[in-house]
């Protein structure tokens, strides 16, 4: 074999064993571009027992902008309806089940290899504001899936698990 098709041979090899370029590298932000909606969303607790904390069919999008902004609305299908059918005027039971059928942020987000991190600007949870929040990240395809460690809800020890589909 002469010297080239040794060079030839040794880098298609070493190729090879790399794998696919997308497993070497990571994911980028440029991969999370478009907008995505909700399949679910499950509060985990350390037990295993599992919660889908905004109902078995959450609604909403997260769009993720080419420029690293972001905007994340998620709610509860079925919430009831204000009587009054002003916002101003709502039931303390109406507007607890608003705050708890829904979860809205808005901000900048960033991806490192693994991570997705929203950098929090705006939020229906004042708590979360000027927060950033990682997220561990799988993506495969038109499936997106995350595990937040932290969620604001599940008591201690709890992890959130979401699935979210690129819409086409």
């Amino acid at each position: 074999m002469n010297r080239r098709s040794m060079m030839l041979t040794s880098t298609v090899v070493s190729l090879m064993l790399m794998g696919p370029a997308g497993n070497a590298i990571g994911q980028t932000a440029k991969d999370f571009v478009g907008t995505w909606t909700w399949v679910s969303v499950d509060i985990v607790r350390p037990d295993g027992s599992r919660t889908p904390s905004f109902g078995p069919n959450p609604k909403g999008n997260v769009v993720f902008d080419a420029n690293g902004h972001f905007a994340y609305l998620l709610t509860r299908p079925g919430r009831p309806k204000f009587a009054s059918n002003n916002r101003d005027d709502a039931t303390p039971e109406e507007l607890k089940a608003t705050v708890q059928g829904t979860l809205a942020y808005s901000g900048t987000y960033s991806v490192s290899d693994k991570t997705l991190t929203f950098h929090v600007e705006a939020s229906t949870f004042p708590n979360a504001e000027g927060a950033d929040q990682k997220r561990l990240i799988t993506l495969t395809g038109d499936e997106l899936k995350w595990t937040n460690p932290a969620p604001t809800v599940g008591g201690a020890g709890a992890r959130a698990e979401a699935v979210l589909k690129r819409v086409k």
